[in-house]
């Protein structure tokens, strides 16, 4: 497996070693304690088990994500992929580590469209097409043997006892599989998600041993105990047995790649976040931008979420035009994240207007999740990871390959089938994020830090095209002094550019507001909003660490 290092996206602002804030200058050297939140417990408890026997933050962060895989197989696993934005606090050095999957080398740009032009519904998400080339694997050796401290076998050893002893079911996870029961009857998946045929009660334990022995050959060979050798083979054997297209050449030929972070500021703190191919970072800082051109804290409630929508409906916007695999396409990156541009944007915001999306400038065509995971680490001498991974919907494809233990994920539905229609997550996109052989779609997962002179917060969420809005919003009221335990419980609203429409969590919005939004031409819907926020807070001023899991999750926060 070979790495290469990405030098066409030039990053705006800050250069990847240098504060561009001399007041984070006096932060203290180390936390003394350490912190990790994620989406269920038995993940959190792997990463502190791996702190205990003198990991750093990257093992855990490894250990996490391998136990989420094996726990939470509804959001990631072995057959998705990631982003892990790490900080050394050794000498300041940040990264992203981008495991993203990859279009197989057979993918072509119009296969998931009929012969008459039309996107065929279904072949994207539930079909073994939908599968690219998974990259969590090879991005778990890679985290830990570039930046861990103990053996890759070691940190995976939690998750193989996981994987091989099992865990009992809970809620979150049980809904899922009543989602997907139709699928799992059809496939090897029925095997370990079903009781008889039957969606198993809550308490159920869930044993993977076909995964165990995967996770067994990954921890002994490496990367190479997975993308080659009999479990390649058993891969590649079973997707094209289903109608897929890998190929064992794509497996050995996927590539880790390194990417130097997007960073900004906003009133006093630095935003370190994730670059292309994920659209969510560059949307934040573009969004910051043009809301630092308000003042926030003064407005009332019903113009502080006006503004905060209208900001996330020309990033969206500028998402669906420009963005896409920056090893493929030319990311205008220095003016979407300059503030000029910003400025410009800003410009053409009414204070008591909503702005209708079809009058900003049409995406052309050429030549122009719901479910995923996160976690936030902080370890006791300041290094902290925010990883975010994925399998796009519940259980990605819903389809199992045999033998193996791995469901296929179906990430291929977030390249753009037809320029303009809608993928899953209802995001419209352009010829920039097209289908290529090799080239890995546009996401929307936003690890991010943010880091201002009294501490910093590790941060992210999964949710679809719903996480740029959800991190910009915990970013927006950790400015203004919320508690990360009171802003991981706050109500959500979202707007994506298209549909035109301002969706809220009920509650989230009062009845005052609401009028006030519809008065200035909101189009608005009550529903319930995606999201599992993990979060890390360092306090320099008192040295306090906390670790929040959001509650509409089953995730915890645990401080070591």
């Amino acid at each position: 497996m070979k790495v290469i290092p990405l030098l066409r996206v030039r990053v705006l602002l800050v250069a990847l070693f240098v504060l561009p804030l001399a007041a984070l200058a006096d932060q203290p050297e180390r936390p003394g304690k350490a912190g990790i939140a994620s989406a269920h417990q038995l993940a959190t408890e792997a990463g502190m088990e791996i702190l205990r026997q003198g990991g750093n933050a990257f093992d855990a962060a490894v250990a996490v994500s391998a136990a989420l895989a094996v726990v939470e197989p509804s959001s990631s696993g072995l057959g998705g992929g990631a982003f892990w934005l790490l900080h050394r606090a050794s000498d300041g050095f940040e990264t992203m580590v981008d495991a993203r999957e990859v279009a197989p080398r057979a993918a072509t740009h119009d296969m998931f469209l009929d012969e008459k032009g039309d996107v065929v519904k279904g072949r994207s998400t539930s079909t073994a097409l939908a599968a690219g080339i998974p990259g969590e694997p090879a991005g778990f050796q890679y985290v830990s043997k570039t930046y861990g401290k103990l053996p890759f076998k070691t940190v995976l050893q939690p998750a193989i006892r996981l994987a091989r002893d099992g865990f009992p079911l809970n809620n979150r996870l049980r809904g899922g599989i009543v989602a997907k029961r139709e699928t799992f009857n059809a496939g090897a998946a029925a095997k370990i998600f079903l009781d008889k045929g039957q969606v198993p009660a809550v308490g159920f334990i869930i044993k993977q041993p076909e995964l165990a022995k995967t996770l067994t050959a990954l921890a002994e060979r490496g990367s190479d105990g997975f993308y080659k050798g009999p479990v390649a083979k058993q891969l590649v054997d079973g997707v094209k047995k289903m109608g897929g297209i890998w190929s064992l050449q794509d497996l050995a030929e996927y590539q880790v790649k390194e990417r130097k972070p997007v960073v900004g500021e906003y009133q006093g703190a630095r935003i370190v976040t994730a670059p292309p191919p994920s659209s969510g970072g560059v949307g934040l800082v573009n969004a910051l931008n043009i809301l630092s051109g308000y003042d926030l804290k003064t407005v009332d409630d019903a113009t502080r979420v006006h503004l905060i929508v209208e900001a996330a409906r020309r990033v969206h916007r500028d998402r669906a035009e420009y963005l896409g695999d920056p090893d493929f396409v030319n990311v205008p990156m220095e003016r979407l994240l300059s503030p000029h541009y910003a400025a410009g944007q800003r410009a053409s915001i009414r204070m008591d207007r909503a702005t209708p999306s079809d009058s900003l400038p049409s995406i052309a065509p050429a030549p122009v999740g719901t479910q995923t995971t996160h976690f936030s680490i902080i370890d006791a001498d300041g290094n902290r990871v925010s990883g975010t991974m994925s399998i796009n919907f519940f259980f990605g494809s819903g389809l199992m390959v045999p033998g193996v233990g791995i469901l296929l994920n179906n990430e291929m539905d977030d390249f753009v089938a037809k320029a303009g229609v809608p993928n899953g997550f209802r995001l419209v996109g352009a010829e920039s994020n097209a289908i290529a052989p090799g080239k890995r779609p546009l996401s929307s997962m936003t690890p991010t830090f943010v880091e201002r002179p009294e501490g910093v917060m590790v941060l992210g969420t999964p949710g679809g095209s719903y996480i740029m809005g959800m991190v910009l919003l915990a970013t927006l009221d950790w400015m203004q002094g919320m508690s990360p335990d009171e802003l991981v419980k706050k109500g959500r609203f979202h707007h994506q550019y298209m549909p035109d429409v301002l969706s809220f969590e009920p509650g989230a919005l009062n009845a005052d507001v609401q009028a006030t939004l519809k008065q200035f031409g909101h189009n608005l819907r009550e529903s319930r909003q995606p999201g599992n926020m993990q979060i890390v807070t360092w306090d320099y001023k008192t040295g306090a660490v906390k670790a929040i899991s959001d509650p509409r999750g089953v995730g915890v926060g645990v401080v070591y």
